[in-house]
This record gives C-alpha cells, structure tokens and sequence, in this order.
C-alpha cells in the first residue's frame, strides 16, 4: 500500500537569508511489514550504498544542443552533479553550501527534517539514511535511534518525544565523511537518478535541463501522483507535441516545462500545499533567468536569485 501526502517545510536560514516558507515536497512510503519506505526506493538506495553507485560528481550526459553563453568555464561531466548540488542548496536552504549538518522540528507535521535534501524523521527516508549510515558505521551516534525512527515511519508520526538528543547526534555525525556520503547516495538514489532516468528517456541533454530536473523531483517527489516530475514530464510532452527525443527543441520543451511546473506551483491538486508551493516559484523564476541567459552548459561561476538575495554557484 501506498499513501502519498503533500507537506509543508518551513525554510531554514544559512548566511542571513530572511525566513521564508519553502515549498512542500511529494513524499511516498510503502508499508513493508512495520516499516514505511518506498520500497524499489530503499533496494536501489541500499543498492548504491553497498557501492553500485558513483561517487557525488559523476553526471549522465550533459551535453548542451546550443552552447554556452557568459563566458564562464562549462561544468563537466564530472562536476555537473556538484553544480546542481549548490544550485539546489540555494533553493531549498538559501546557500550554496550543501547543509549535511542542518536538524531542525519544523512544527510542520514532519517530525525533525534534516540533512542536504530535507530527510524527515516521519517520512522515511531519514531512516533509510541512518540505516544505510549504520550498516557502513555500527557504533555512530545515531544507531540507537534506528527502533524509534522505525516506529515514527511506520506510523507516520511527526512526534519527537522519542527522539531525545536526536538532533546533537545528527550534527555530531556530519562530521563524518561517511555520514556525508550516505546522504549524497540516498539523495541520489530518491530524486536525482529518477530525473537522469527521464532526461535520458526525453532526449534532455543538456546540464540545465538536467537541473531543472533534479530541482523538480526534488520539490515535487518523483511518484506517479498529478504533481510529480513524471506527471509534468508527460504534460510537457502532450502540450509541445513530443519531447526532444522526438526531435523537439530542447530549449522550446524546458521553457514549456518550467511554464507547467510554475502552474502546478501556484495551483497544485492538493490544497495542503496551495500556500507554500505558490510561494515556491522564485526558484522557478531563476531557472528561466538561467535558460533566458543561454547558460545550458551551467558555465561557471554564475548567479542565482531565487530568494532576493544572489547566491554563486562556483561548482
């Protein structure tokens, strides 16, 4: 059985930005005996954990249809994925610095939400990093919360009355570089290779279409509900007449993507989520600027300003 619920995230500020609302992101769990996790999720995150997976910076193909425009040095393959790491940083945390380290109670029906991609303690997908960390790890300082965390995912429940010093502990094991992998390769496994997947499938092969992507799936879930990056995918496609796999221009298609997620933003099918996502669409707002200035290459470094305050990306 599978529930899909929308929930909101309150932003967290890093170097000064203003609090503001984030947005909400799709979350799915699978009820699997007394844990709740996505299940073809959890096998290829524990997949990539045991090391079928490359490390952070290794990027499908990127290459650009048109070029790069601004001058700057072009991310390659192998940096491309560290790019769009700092990009998304931005969006969902205000800085360009990935924030292993960040733990906080949101009061927003999450329970603790933590780590570079927003793991929550009610979601499972934090589990499944402090599980993937402590089968690497067994003595970190985290493992002994692993009974709770199984409890709160199971049910779904935002309490963290069981979770006791949870927070000390998680910025305790940012200091570890293992720690800091995990969560890459789980944030890798859940929203960026199931973007690379529907890039390669779409003929998207330039690194900002990859971006406008990985930010998507990572804002609105990669689950087959009217709001998820497949569904917009798909809307795309019928709206442009095919994607450029079928020969349509890539820049035409992204700016048509774009166009539909900032609809859905301002109107999803969830009214749980109508405030907060509609608040969401500076982020939307700098990816056009980013396809508007021809940068498809993510030449570096560059600007982004989805908050009022220009962030650099220097990959």
């Amino acid at each position: 059985m599978q529930r899909t619920l929308f929930l909101s995230r309150g932003a967290r500020p890093a170097g000064g930005p203003p609090r503001r609302p984030a947005p909400g992101r799709a979350r799915f769990l699978a009820v699997l005996g007394a844990v709740v996790v996505g299940a073809a999720l959890l096998t290829a995150a524990l997949f990539l954990l045991l090391g079928g997976a490359a490390g952070p910076g290794t990027a499908g193909s990127t290459g650009s249809p048109a070029g790069t425009a601004g001058g700057g040095s072009a991310a390659s393959d192998r940096d491309v994925d560290q790019v769009i790491a700092q990009m998304v940083s931005v969006f969902e945390n205000g800085t360009p610095e990935v924030q292993y380290a960040y733990v906080e109670d949101l009061d927003d029906g999450r329970g603790y939400t933590a780590g570079r991609a927003g793991f929550c303690t009610s979601c499972g997908d934090l589990l499944t990093v402090v599980k993937g960390y402590t089968a690497r790890v067994p003595d970190n300082p985290l493992a002994g919360y692993v009974p709770a965390l199984t409890d709160l995912a199971a049910a779904y429940d935002d309490s963290t009355r069981k979770l006791d010093g949870f927070a000390d502990a998680w910025r305790t094991a940012a200091d570890d570089p293992v720690f800091r992998q995990v969560q890459d390769q789980v944030t890798e496994a859940l929203y960026v290779a199931p973007a690379r997947t529907l890039a390669d499938a779409n003929g998207i092969r330039s690194a900002l279409g990859l971006a406008i992507l990985v930010d998507t799936a990572v804002e609105h879930g990669t689950q087959n509900g009217p709001d998820g990056l497949p569904a917009l995918v798909q809307q795309t496609d019928t709206d442009v007449g095919g994607s450029p796999a079928d020969g349509i221009d890539e820049i035409e298609w992204l700016r048509d993507f774009l166009d539909i997620r900032r609809a859905t933003l301002e109107n999803p099918s969830s009214s749980d989520t109508s405030e907060v996502w509609s608040e969401s669409v500076g982020r939307v707002d700098a990816l056009d600027a980013l396809l508007d200035a021809g940068n498809l290459d993510l030449a570096t470094p560059f600007t982004v300003n989805p908050w009022g305050e220009p962030q650099t990306i220097t990959g």
